[in-house]
């Protein structure tokens, strides 16, 4: 290190420690504190600190905690320097005593992913390389949202490719900088090296930081990694075949690592070039391979590796030895091959999405005016040809007429660099890797799928969707997270998306659920947004009116399960009604039979209908009651009548008295009478989704006979005590109480 004292024109040499040298190139930032110009900070390796202006540097302590390598960024607070923000390769730690101490600050979501997988699992788990933290996977789905402790650390170094072994779930193949390959068994906790080796004789292998480790995931059986040279294994990386020459140029130019820029000789194989970057097996020929290199080789093979054809000659659209960054040969047609090319090291930040419809003899450059960033991924959809995706250096862009036009995805995804793609055929969900951001995923492309130049004429569409799977919800349980970030699940409920045509200046838009009697279920509120609109549902039938009490009854809240089946659905703007359907189906996983969820369904709506019987004998207690104390004022001359009416008030008092807690209480204290009862056991049988126990539907049936002899009772009651004032009351010249009918019941809003 050195400094200067007269703007640079004489320097003088400070320190040479190895953190304060290491990596100039890497490592530049040099800080001085606002407050004490003495105070200089050395992030490298580590972090360094001066006190005497950079005579002596020491390193900061750990004891306060653990501070991933690598030190690019550091802030000081100009008005308490005590307080200082740090930025490592691992993520961003604050100090508040100057650097003696770290805090982790572990509720940022700015992971860097290179490549994104997945496996077939229930739910699917997630598999990615993060810059300098190793290689992670993470599920989809978890209890409270997805958070740091769900992810399991599956290879190390700088992770980059990671694909799960769809043969067999307990293997796991990992990537890390220069080609380093492991195998990972989750049963054993145990990493293997299965990096491919040089043959006798055989010249340096040369691997780039990011070296592809590819499958198909249609054809799982096989592995690839390439060096120069692609290799194949077929038996989880003990044997490894080289299934092709040289694919680069081989240009010696481009191969003088040792050599580095003369000033800091640096060879951590980042520095390597003229390797294979980007391996793709068609999904419709497992013998065509497409390979592209880092200096800007694209070739082909139709045999499984015997003979390749070189097809970069006939790329007239990208400039010469551009970096070849993706491949994907189309899974609708085998002479189509779709690539991406990212010349930014020459200062060239063009979007290379190209395109050859004849394999490889003629291309064309997709990329339109609209794309922004050099490209980094692109990828074909496996439902609708003409859908394309692509990830560049500021973010995602989709084309629906197969790349003649384009749009930046921007709801939720932000500017970021997505650097890899990946489709889900079994959940239609998109995966998207960001070097920045973490992974995202968009919960099913059928709706992107289905709109078509017909859907899109029209002024409000219903769109399709993937099937909903009925479900309590199984991820929503569990203690709040207590710090960290946590991402969100996709939502359990039912998901119905909807089109309109122009965004709605005037009047509501609501959804509306029914089922196939025509029983309105559900009014939801809809967004006015022009394009697509999402709206969920909880695909819970209305909840019990409950019998008003002095305590809050929750059953009033919560709704049955609705069964399997077509639901119809309304999209209401202003006063046009657009129609569709929705398909409620069990979902895949849930372990209970057919016969056990019927029974749990008949069993709710059994209690669902006590609830309500209750509620109905309740409020003709109370109907009456008020009722004949509303007549006592009219009465107060005639000492018979209101002796009559306060006895009946009173006997309305003690039958109400056993249907309801009338003591005061809190929310989980008090008097439990017939409503407490019935309610506590309607909210257990709603809650699980199989068979209820034995106890339960004994208990049920209990409930059954308690509020027959309980509505005996209130029958005797209004045939005689009503009857006998009512008849007083006709004889005064008042008018009689009358008893809430059931119809009258249903239209009263408790």
């Amino acid at each position: 290190m050195y400094s200067s004292k007269d703007g640079g024109e004489n320097w003088t040499k400070q320190s040479n420690n190895q953190n304060v040298s290491w990596r100039p190139f890497y490592f530049s930032a040099i800080i001085v504190d606002p407050i004490d110009s003495n105070r200089i900070y050395r992030p490298s390796l580590s972090l360094s600190y001066s006190n005497d202006g950079g005579q002596s540097f020491s390193e900061a302590s750990q004891e306060g905690g653990w501070v991933h390598s690598d030190h690019h960024a550091l802030w000081i607070n100009p008005k308490n320097n005590n307080q200082i923000f740090l930025g490592t390769d691992g993520g961003v730690y604050m100090s508040l005593d100057r650097g003696v101490n770290f805090v982790f600050l572990n509720n940022i979501p700015v992971s860097q992913f290179y490549h994104v997988s997945y496996d077939n699992q229930e739910p699917y788990n997630v598999y990615g390389g993060l810059q300098d933290n190793g290689s992670w996977c993470g599920p989809t789905q978890s209890p409270n949202g997805i958070e740091n402790k769900d992810w399991t650390n599956v290879g190390g170094g700088d992770g980059f490719w990671v694909q799960p072994d769809l043969l067999d779930p307990n293997f796991v193949y990992a990537e890390s900088q220069g080609g380093n390959m492991t195998r990972f068994n989750k049963k054993y906790n145990e990493f293997k090296d299965i990096q491919p080796y040089p043959a006798a004789n055989e010249t340096k292998l040369r691997w780039n930081w990011n070296t592809p480790l590819y499958f198909n995931p249609g054809n799982p059986g096989k592995l690839y990694c390439g060096a120069q040279y692609l290799y194949r294994t077929t038996n989880k990386g003990e044997t490894w075949e080289r299934i092709s020459p040289d694919l680069t140029t081989n240009d010696p130019l481009k191969q003088k690592q040792e050599s580095s820029g003369g000033i800091t000789v640096d060879n951590s194989s980042a520095e390597n070039h003229c390797t294979i970057y980007a391996i793709a097996e068609s999904p419709l020929d497992k013998n065509n391979i497409w390979v592209g290199t880092d200096d800007g080789n694209l070739q082909y093979t139709d045999d499984g590796g015997k003979t390749w054809h070189n097809v970069t000659k006939n790329i007239t659209c990208v400039p010469t030895f551009t970096w070849c960054s993706s491949i994907e040969p189309s899974p609708w047609d085998k002479n189509t091959v779709y690539a991406t090319f990212e010349n930014h090291t020459r200062g060239d930040f063009k979007p290379y999405i190209i395109v050859s419809t004849d394999k490889g003899k003629t291309w064309i450059n997709l990329a339109t005016a609209d794309v922004k960033g050099f490209a980094h991924i692109v990828r074909q959809d496996i439902v609708n040809k003409n859908l394309l995706f692509a990830g560049t250096e500021t973010g995602m862009f989709i084309s629906m007429d197969g790349g003649k036009a384009w749009i930046a995805y921007t709801s939720k995804i932000p500017a970021t660099p997505v650097r890899d793609l990946k489709i889900n055929p079994k959940t239609n969900d998109l995966i998207i890797a960001t070097h920045g951001r973490g992974i995202f995923i968009i919960d099913d492309l059928t709706p992107i799928r289905n709109l078509t130049q017909n859907v899109l004429d029209q002024d409000a569409a219903i769109l399709t969707t993937r099937p909903n799977y009925l479900s309590l919800g199984q991820f929503g349980s569990g203690f709040p997270s207590a710090g960290g970030y946590s991402g969100r699940n996709f939502t359990e409920e039912a998901v119905i998306y909807y089109y309109l045509k122009d965004k709605v200046m005037t009047g509501d838009v609501r959804v509306e659920v029914y089922d196939k009697n025509g029983v309105l279920l559900e009014k939801i509120p809809g967004s006015k947004r022009k394009g697509i609109n999402r709206v969920t549902w909880g695909m819970k039938l209305k909840a019990p009116k409950v019998a008003k009490g002095i305590r809050l009854d929750f059953s009033g809240f919560i709704g049955p399960l609705a069964t399997e089946g077509e639901y119809n659905i309304k999209l209401i703007k202003g006063d046009k009604v657009t129609e569709g359907k929705m398909l409620l189906m069990p979902l895949p996983t849930n372990p209970h039979s057919k016969e056990d969820r019927d029974l749990a369904h008949t069993t709710v709506m059994t209690l669902h209908s006590m609830c309500e019987e209750l509620a109905l004998m309740n409020h003709q207690v109370v109907c009456a009651r008020d009722s004949a104390k509303a007549l006592l004022p009219m009465a107060k001359n005639n000492k018979a009548l209101t002796k009559s009416l306060n006895a009946f008030i009173a006997k309305m008092e003690t039958q109400r008295a056993t249907y309801i807690a009338t003591t005061a209480g809190t929310a989980i204290t008090g008097e439990e009478k017939l409503r407490e009862k019935l309610s506590s056991l309607y909210v257990a049988v709603a809650y699980y989704e199989g068979r209820p126990t034995d106890s339960q539907l004994d208990r049920t049936r209990a409930f059954r006979k308690e509020l027959d002899d309980a509505a005996a009772a209130a029958d005797k009651i209004w045939k005689s005590d009503l009857s006998n004032i009512n008849t007083q009351l006709s004889k005064a010249g008042l008018s009689n109480i009358v008893l809430l009918s059931k119809e009258e019941f249903q239209n009263i809003k408790l």
